[in-house]
C-alpha cells in the first residue's frame, strides 16, 4: 500500500483492498460529520432541468449569497470549482518567485508553487510551542516580494493564528502577497476572520465543501481586492462552478440553522475525542479548535504508516498519515471528528491496534446517534424492515426474517422500537406490548417480552393516545404532549434495544409508517433514527397490490437525507400477484434512479392465518384474510368498532371449516341474523358505545338478544357494553362519565385508573373446561344481581365472565380464550345443537401457529435473495454473528 498524498481517496483505497468504498470509515478527510444539508437531494433535483443551458457565469445567486453571509462585495468574490483551483493559478498569477510556508502546512501549498518553479522557504511551528506562529522568525524569513501561505485555522493542527499580529505583518510588507487560507474557519465558533476585513495585499480562499459535507461538488471562493479578483475571473475557464454547484452553494451560505448545529455539535464531539484518544498509552493529541486532531505516536515500535496500514485491513478505519507534510515525522498522523459512533470505532480501532490488553468500558459514552456505518456498532448485526406506507407487510416479512434466521442457527430476536396499535398483549410479567412483535418473538421461539416494543401507543380518540413505556401505562396525551415527552421514549427505546441485543446474533427491526413522512420525520425514534442507534441495514418494503409502488420507491428514496439513503440497502416487492418477469423494466428504471438493487418480489399470500399487526386489514374486510365459507353452517358476525382492540381473539374462528366469520358495520348487515354476534375489545367503551347507539346497531343487538336466536359475546370491552351501565369517572378513556350500556347483563362497570395487566388460566363453568388468556383493561366490573351466572373465573375465585339465565348472551375479559382448540370446538358444537345440526364432536383444525410460520418462511425464503442478505449480515465484523 503506498502513501497517498491526499486524504479522503476511499475509491482508491477501496480498489486496492478489494472492497466497496461504502465499507471503509473515513478519517482521514476533515468534512463535517454532520453530513450534507437535508435539503441537498431536494435542491439538486429541483434543478436538473437546467442542466440544457449553461450555467449562469457570473455565478450570480452564489455571489448574492456570499456577499450577505460574509460582508464582502461582488466584485471582490471570485467562485470556483473548489478552493484548489484558485490556489494553483495564484503563484503564475501573482508572478513570484519566492513563496514562504510556515510548515507543517496543507501540502497543495507547496505542491501549487513547486509546480510554477517559485523557491520555497519554511519556517517550522514547534510542537513544544502548541503550532503557533512565530512571528519574529516568520518576518525574519519574509523577503519581499514573497507568496506567503497561511491556515486560519492551520491545517493540519487546527491552530488559529492572532489576526491583529498578521494585519500589522502585512502592512509592513506591502510588496508581498499573502494567501489566507479559511477552508476550516466556519468550524471555530467566535474566530476572528480576515474575508470581509483584508489588508490589500490578502487574499483569503474559502471552501464551502469542508464545511457544508459536500467534497464531490467542488466549490471554493476567493476574496481579494477588485483588481485581483478580476484577474482571477479572467484566468479561469469559462463556466468553472456548474450550475448544481452554484444553486447548492446559494442555498448553504443561506442555511443558518444548519450553521448553529454545527457549532453547537461539532466542538462537543472534538472534546470528547480528544480526552478520550488522551487516554491511549503512546499517543499525543494536540489542542485543536477545527474538525480534526493532530496526534503523535510516541513509540518506537511503531510509526504513523504502520498504524493507518493496520487500521485500514484490520478495522476498515482510515486516517490520514502526516508524513508528508513539511515539518512533521514518520509519527505523526491527523484524524476527522466524526459521528459519535464512528468516533467509537475509531478508538476501539486504535486501541486494539496499540493497546490491545486495555479495558476500555469506563470510556464515556459519544452517544448514539445519529450514524453508525457497516460495523461500527459494537453488537450484532441488525436488519430492519421498513415500508414505504403503512400496512405494506413488514410485520409478517420481519416475522418470516425471525423464523428463518432461527432455522438457519441463528440467535435472533425483534424488536420496534415504537408500535401505534390497539392490537396488544400481555407479558408473562404483567407488561403490554404489540401483537406483532409477539407474533415475531413466537417466530424466534422466544418468550414475549416488552423490550421488544418498548414504546407502544394506543389511540383512544382521534387527538389522543394511551402511552405505554416497557409495558406499563404513563399517561394519555396528545401529539403535542407526546412529542415533549418523546426524548425520554426514544431513550427508553434505546435502552431496550441494548438489553434485547445483549449476547444476540442477529436483531430483525421493524419501523413503522413510512421514513419519509417529512412531517414527522423530525421525531421519528422508529424508523431511520433507531437503524442509525442499531446500525441496521434497511430493507424498504412496498405493497405492489396498492399501486404506485415503482413511483413510491423513487419518491421515498429522494425524500431521505444522504445518511438515510445510505442506510438502505435493498428493496422488496411485497404482495404480487402475476408474471414476475414482466416487472423487469421497472426494476430496472428504479435501479437507475436510486440505485438500490431490489433483493425479492414476494407474492401475494392468502391463507397466512397469522395475527394482523392493527385494524388496517379489519377494517378492509379481512381482504388478505382466508375466504369466508359462505356455505359453512356458523354464521358468526362481528361488530365493527371505531376503536377495535385485540381483534386477533377471532383468529382461531377463521381457521374453523365450518365457520364463516363476517364484519359488520351497518343495520343492512345484521337483516340476516347471525348464529353468534361478538362484540370485541374497545380502546373507548363509552365512545364506541355512542356509536352504536347512534348508528342504531344497539338496538339491533338488544332485537337479536330478545328473539333468542342469536348468541351473543361480548369480550373485554364488549363484554362491559353488555351491562347495565359503564362509568369513566377519571376520564380514563373518554370526556363522558358515564353511558347506559345495552342492558343484556345484570352488570355494572366503573373505569379505574389501575389498569389490569395478566395472563390468566381460568375455567369455564359450564364446560369445565380450561382456558389460557390474558386480561387488558381499566375496568372494574360487578354483578347487580347475585343469582346471575359466573362462566369464566380464574383461582381463587376471580370472576372474569358472566351470562345470563339462557346462557345465549355472555361475556368475558379473558382475551384468548377461543385459542383452546377444545373450548373453541365445545362453543361452535353447542351453536351447532342449537341449530338443530349434529355436533361435531372433536377440534376440526388446531391453532397452531408454528407450522404457519414455517410455511410463511419457506415461501418468503423462496422470494427474497438471501445469499445477498447474509452478506450484507456477515459484511459487518461482528463476534456475535459467526455462520
Amino acid at each position: 500500500m503506498q502513501p497517498f498524498e491526499h486524504g479522503g481517496d476511499v475509491y482508491g483505497l477501496a480498489r486496492a483492498l478489494g472492497r466497496s468504498p461504502e465499507s471503509l470509515i473515513d478519517f482521514s478527510a476533515s468534512i463535517n460529520p454532520l453530513g450534507p444539508p437535508a435539503w441537498l437531494s431536494e435542491e439538486i433535483g429541483k434543478e436538473t432541468w437546467r442542466l440544457a443551458h449553461y450555467p449562469d457565469p457570473q455565478a450570480g445567486r452564489l455571489v448574492a449569497a456570499a456577499e450577505a453571509l460574509y460582508g464582502v462585495s461582488a466584485e471582490e468574490l471570485v467562485p470556483a470549482n473548489g478552493s484548489t483551483e484558485i490556489l494553483h493559478l495564484l503563484p503564475r498569477l501573482l508572478k513570484a518567485r519566492r513563496a514562504l510556508i510556515p510548515v507543517p502546512a496543507y501540502v497543495d501549498y507547496e505542491g501549487a508553487c513547486r509546480r510554477e518553479g517559485l523557491e520555497i522557504k519554511t519556517v517550522t511551528l514547534q510542537p513544544e510551542a502548541g503550532f503557533g506562529l512565530p512571528w519574529a522568525e516568520l518576518e525574519e524569513a519574509l523577503s519581499d516580494p514573497c507568496l506567503v501561505f497561511l491556515g486560519q485555522p492551520n491545517n493540519p493542527t487546527g491552530r488559529p493564528f492572532c489576526v491583529q499580529a498578521f494585519k500589522q505583518l502585512a502592512a509592513r510588507h506591502p510588496e508581498s502577497h499573502f494567501i489566507v487560507d479559511e477552508a476550516f474557519a466556519d468550524f471555530v465558533p467566535g474566530l476572528e476572520r480576515l474575508v470581509a476585513e483584508r489588508p490589500a495585499n490578502v487574499l483569503v480562499m474559502l471552501s464551502l465543501t469542508k464545511f457544508y459535507a459536500v467534497p464531490g461538488l467542488r466549490l471554493g471562493l476567493a476574496a481579494a481586492s477588485p483588481a485581483l479578483a478580476a484577474e482571477l475571473r479572467q484566468s479561469l475557464p469559462p463556466w468553472t462552478v456548474n450550475h448544481l454547484a452554484q444553486m447548492a452553494g446559494a442555498r448553504m451560505l443561506q442555511d443558518q440553522n444548519y450553521r448553529e448545529r454545527t457549532l453547537e455539535t461539532v466542538p462537543r464531539l472534538r472534546e470528547e475525542l480528544r480526552d478520550s484518544l488522551a487516554e491511549i498509552p503512546g499517543l499525543t493529541v494536540f489542542l485543536s479548535e477545527a474538525n480534526f486532531l493532530l496526534c503523535r505516536l510516541d513509540r518506537p515500535d511503531m510509526d504513523a504508516f504502520e498504524l493507518t496500514r493496520r487500521l485500514l485491513e484490520e478495522e476498515s478505519v482510515v486516517i490520514r498519515n502526516c508524513s508528508n507534510f513539511s515539518g512533521l515525522d514518520a509519527g505523526y498522523f491527523r484524524v476527522a471528528v466524526r459521528q459519535a459512533r464512528e468516533n467509537e470505532r475509531l478508538l476501539r480501532g486504535l486501541s486494539s491496534v496499540l493497546d490491545p490488553s486495555a479495558d476500555r468500558t469506563g470510556w464515556p459514552s459519544f452517544g448514539r446517534q445519529p450514524a453508525a456505518p457497516p460495523g461500527s456498532r459494537e453488537g450484532p448485526p441488525a436488519i430492519m424492515f421498513q415500508g414505504l406506507s403503512s400496512n405494506a407487510g413488514k410485520s409478517i416479512l420481519a416475522a418470516a426474517m425471525c423464523r428463518i434466521l432461527l432455522q438457519d442457527g441463528y440467535r435472533v430476536a425483534p424488536f420496534k422500537a415504537q408500535n401505534m396499535s390497539l392490537n396488544s398483549f400481555v407479558t408473562r410479567d404483567g407488561g403490554e406490548m404489540g401483537r406483532a412483535q409477539v407474533l415475531q418473538a413466537q417466530a424466534c421461539r422466544l418468550e414475549p417480552e416488552t423490550i421488544m416494543n418498548p414504546v407502544l401507543l394506543k389511540p383512544s380518540s382521534d387527538t389522543g393516545s394511551q402511552v405505554i413505556v416497557r409495558g406499563r401505562p404513563v399517561e394519555t396525551m396528545n401529539v403535542r404532549t407526546y412529542h415533549q415527552f418523546k426524548e425520554k421514549a426514544a431513550a427508553e427505546a434505546r435502552k431496550a434495544y441494548d438489553e434485547l441485543s445483549a449476547g444476540r446474533d442477529v436483531v430483525v427491526l421493524e419501523g413503522a409508517g413510512s421514513p419519509a413522512e417529512i412531517n414527522l420525520k423530525d421525531h421519528d425514534l422508529t424508523n431511520m433514527a433507531m437503524a442509525h442507534y442499531a446500525a441496521a441495514d434497511v430493507l424498504l418494503v412496498g405493497d405492489i397490490d396498492r399501486g404506485g409502488v415503482f413511483a413510491s420507491f423513487v419518491g421515498t428514496m429522494e425524500l431521505l437525507e444522504s445518511w438515510e439513503r445510505e442506510l438502505v440497502k435493498g428493496l422488496i416487492i411485497n404482495r404480487f400477484r402475476g408474471e414476475e418477469s414482466l416487472l423487469a423494466p421497472a426494476i430496472e428504471a428504479v435501479y437507475n434512479r436510486t440505485g438500490k438493487p431490489f433483493l425479492g418480489v414476494v407474492p401475494f399470500l392468502t391463507d397466512l392465518g397469522l395475527p394482523e399487526e392493527d385494524s388496517v386489514t379489519f377494517k378492509a374486510g379481512w381482504a388478505s384474510r382466508p375466504a369466508s365459507n359462505r356455505a359453512a353452517d356458523v354464521d358468526i358476525a362481528c361488530l365493527d368498532l371505531p376503536h377495535i382492540s385485540n381483534f386477533t381473539d377471532l383468529d382461531p374462528l377463521l381457521a374453523e371449516p365450518d365457520v364463516r366469520v363476517r364484519i359488520v358495520r351497518s343495520l343492512r348487515e345484521l337483516e340476516s341474523a347471525p348464529d353468534v354476534l361478538i362484540i370485541p375489545g374497545s380502546k373507548n367503551v363509552l365512545s364506541d358505545l355512542e356509536h352504536l347507539k347512534r348508528s342504531g346497531l344497539a338496538e339491533a343487538v338488544k332485537g337479536l338478544a330478545l328473539r333468542g336466536r342469536t348468541e351473543i359475546v361480548g369480550v373485554c370491552g364488549g363484554f362491559q357494553m353488555l351491562g347495565q351501565t359503564v362509568a369513566d369517572p377519571l376520564g380514563i378513556e373518554s370526556s363522558l362519565e358515564a353511558s347506559a350500556g345495552l342492558g343484556l347483563l345484570p352488570l355494572v362497570t366503573e373505569l379505574a385508573r389501575e389498569k389490569h395487566l395478566s395472563q390468566v388460566r381460568a375455567v369455564h363453568h359450564p364446560s369445565g373446561l380450561e382456558l389460557k388468556g390474558y386480561e387488558i383493561h381499566h375496568g372494574e366490573t360487578r354483578t347487580l344481581d347475585e343469582r346471575s351466572v359466573c362462566t369464566v373465573s380464574s383461582p381463587p375465585d376471580r370472576r372474569i365472565g358472566f351470562a345470563d339465565g339462557s346462557g345465549t348472551v355472555w361475556g368475558t375479559y379473558l382475551h384468548g380464550l377461543f385459542d383452546a382448540d377444545d373450548f373453541r370446538r365445545h362453543f361452535l358444537d353447542g351453536v351447532r345443537r342449537r341449530k338443530g345440526l349434529a355436533p361435531l364432536g372433536s377440534p376440526q383444525t388446531s391453532y397452531d401457529l408454528e407450522d404457519k410460520l414455517d410455511r410463511l418462511a419457506e415461501t418468503v425464503r423462496k422470494a427474497l435473495d438471501m445469499d445477498r442478505i447474509y452478506d450484507l449480515l456477515e459484511g459487518k465484523p461482528s463476534p456475535y454473528l459467526a455462520r
